[in-house]
């Protein structure tokens, strides 16, 4: 049985990730009144006599995000049941994979009938990140009963786990300037990369509201990619003989890479929608490690609040 829960929490991961990129495509397609004001039907109809672009695609969306609903509620029920007495996280993680996306389904309802501003709307998909998050986690756990992942030994340092905590927050925030970037139509408001005018790198005085978001975010997540690159120094320096620790942060840094490769190939491409969507992707993923890292911090400091470690492990690194 947990073989097929195993296959559950894949499929159901996989399609959460078709949820963030649907939605990435389409807010970047512009498709978000592709059914009007209308929700759950689409333009008042249950199948629209007339069919756009932009309706195919909200279209598309919608039905992905309810299919891959039901697999979420499966997958929640299964895991509390298999695992919920065995595995102290489960049961927090299927009632919260369930409520957060029950959560995200709500606000784009909301967007869809009422609107919101573009402030209000940026923070769908830092919430599409948190679904997905629970999820990956779960599945994570699912794959750890055949004990392949090796964790049981691993002891994160508070000061380390303090670090990981604040990322992962941080990196929520410079989603959110990510996204606002994007509802408020800033991608394309510089020229250059990094600065906004290479050849006048500090002329502030003349940034308009939206180059002021576009360099906001660039700064941001500037920083976030010197910061995962110090953590993963650290990582390696700390805990060199814990593969979980080592490889996971290796991809860590490989994805924060990627993420800002993707972010300067969207100047340079005049927002070219697959690169656009590899942005969006990436970042879901680099999102879902820094998950893991939070649970596996989690579980440490609850050992070392449990007194669980003995003098001998708790000095130890891993």
């Amino acid at each position: 049985m947990i073989k097929h829960l195993k296959w559950l929490s894949v499929v159901t991961t996989i399609g959460m990730l078709f949820i963030l990129l649907g939605g990435a495509l389409v807010t970047k397609t512009g498709s978000e009144d592709g059914c009007g004001d209308s929700w759950p039907l689409c333009e008042g109809e249950l199948i629209p006599s007339e069919f756009t672009f932009e309706m195919v695609i909200e279209l598309s969306h919608r039905l992905v995000s309810g299919v891959v609903g039901i697999f979420v509620v499966a997958l929640a029920i299964l895991a509390w049941k298999q695992l919920g007495n065995k595995v102290r996280e489960v049961k927090f993680l299927a009632i919260a994979s369930v409520f957060v996306l029950l959560l995200q389904a709500l606000i784009g309802a909301a967007a869809v009938m009422w609107g919101q501003s573009d402030f209000v709307l940026a923070a769908h998909f830092g919430i599409s990140l948190i679904s997905f998050a629970t999820i990956f986690i779960l599945m994570l756990i699912i794959f750890e009963t055949d004990k392949k992942l090796h964790t049981e030994s691993l002891f994160i340092q508070k000061k380390h786990r303090i670090e990981i905590v604040a990322l992962s927050i941080y990196t929520l925030m410079v989603v959110y300037t990510g996204a606002l970037v994007r509802h408020t139509e800033s991608n394309l408001v510089c020229g250059d990369w990094p600065f906004c005018t290479n050849s006048a790198p500090l002329n502030f005085a003349n940034y308009s509201f939206e180059q002021w978001i576009q360099m906001g975010h660039r700064l941001a997540a500037g920083i976030l990619f010197i910061w995962t690159i110090v953590l993963f120094i650290k990582i390696i320096r700390n805990y060199k003989d814990s593969k979980v620790m080592t490889n996971g942060w290796l991809i860590t840094l490989g994805l924060i890479t990627l993420q800002v490769t993707f972010g300067a190939l969207i100047i340079f491409t005049m927002l070219n929608l697959f690169v656009a969507l590899m942005h969006a992707l990436v970042i879901s993923c680099y999102f879902g490690m820094l998950s893991y890292f939070l649970l596996l911090s989690y579980r440490s400091a609850y050992k070392e609040k449990q007194g669980l470690l003995d003098e001998t492990n708790h000095n130890r690194i891993s």
